[in-house]
């Protein structure tokens, strides 16, 4: 199921955010970054904005992902860019405001088409009549 993020704000008190979901949850969680703009009260500077995750050996990477000014980038789509959740945005330069929104997609795993033709196919064989033995 898909659900709007509501997004969040970096400013210079709040240069960080994270999104995370439960530990608990066994289901995939995707976030889908769609636009960052500067909002009302930005300054005419460059606000970078990063991401920060974990790469395959489980190290901590920032990469930057938006480069707003006021005067010449206001906004960025990011084309709903996705992510992995647990992730962190960053105010790496620049005192905001600036609004990230997008999407949290949930794939619950018993919904998962391979496990439901799994499914099917032992529906159609409980359908099959017992063969008989021939009559002699």
């Amino acid at each position: 199921s898909d659900l709007l993020f509501p997004g969040c704000e970096l400013t210079a008190s709040t240069k960080s955010y994270t999104f995370q979901v439960d530990k608990e949850d066994d289901s995939d969680h995707i976030l889908a970054l769609s636009v960052v703009c500067l909002t009302d009260g930005a300054k005419d500077e460059c606000n970078v904005v990063e991401v920060v995750g974990r790469n395959h050996e489980n190290q901590e990477i920032a990469v930057p992902v938006a480069n707003l000014k006021l005067s010449c980038q206001p906004l960025l789509s990011l084309d709903n860019f996705k992510l992995q959740p647990p992730v962190t945005f960053r105010l790496a330069a620049g005192s905001g405001p600036v609004h990230l929104a997008g999407w949290h997609q949930i794939v619950h795993r018993e919904d998962a088409s391979f496990e439901d033709d799994d499914d099917l196919s032992e529906e159609e064989e409980e359908e099959l009549a017992p063969i008989m033995p021939a009559k002699k």
